[in-house]
């Protein structure tokens, strides 16, 4: 298995027990053992590795004959990251299909949808808040669903919502619709309009939002 499936920081031993994982599904170190010739005892310290990474999560146990149950271990969702992904480019290839047909009301739904879902169980965390203390709490949840985010203050003091990475970034390329459906949230959590903000976002790759003033 070439070292650049998974880029670097991964041994030899380890990548092959991450794919091994991934052909027999959740399996016990003595299954394990029978695929990759090694030790139990290698085996298990480098299993426990890729667990404390993250990689691989403990699921239960399993009996093997009349000795101790055995602990299985299977890939995590960070695990199954590590192999090629495709969805990205289809998603892209998909939104910018149903644009250039003329169905942005569809995707505008089907994002509009995808936010509200969210919208009821996010406004309770922020219901009791107000200030300083709402906005960071938005900041946790955007950060949440992958944005980077931030609160922080703007030249003119009032309060702003930076965000540092798009996770749609993708999507975004073809349609706005999914900056403007999360925008439409960021402005019910904060519980006001936003306006973006211009100074300098641009140039260092950041999306700042602050509240509209004036109304």
């Amino acid at each position: 298995m070439s070292q650049e499936l998974f880029g670097p920081g991964l041994g030899e031993t380890r990548r092959l027990l991450l794919g091994t994982l991934k052909r027999l599904g959740p399996s016990t170190l003595a299954e394990l053992r029978g695929h990759l010739g090694l030790a139990q005892a290698t085996l298990r310290q480098h299993a426990e590795a890729l667990a404390a990474m993250g990689l691989v999560v403990r699921e239960g146990t399993r009996r093997h004959g009349r000795g101790r149950p055995e602990v299985i271990y299977r890939l995590g969702a960070a695990g199954e990251q590590l192999f090629p992904q495709v969805e990205a480019d289809l998603l892209r290839e998909l939104v910018t299909f149903l644009v250039e047909g003329g169905r942005r009301d569809l995707l505008a739904a089907f994002f509009a949808r995808r936010a509200a879902a969210r919208k009821d169980v996010l406004l309770k965390r922020v219901a009791a808040l107000d200030g300083a203390d709402r906005w960071a709490e938005v900041a946790r949840i955007f950060s949440e669903q992958g944005f980077m985010a931030e609160a922080g203050v703007g030249p003119d003091g009032t309060p702003e919502l930076r965000l540092h990475h798009c996770p749609l970034r993708g999507t975004a390329e073809a349609t706005d619709l999914p900056c403007r459906a999360e925008v439409a949230l960021a402005e019910a959590l904060v519980g006001g309009p936003l306006r973006r903000v211009e100074h300098g976002a641009r140039v260092r790759g950041v999306c700042s939002y602050a509240p509209v003033t004036n109304l």
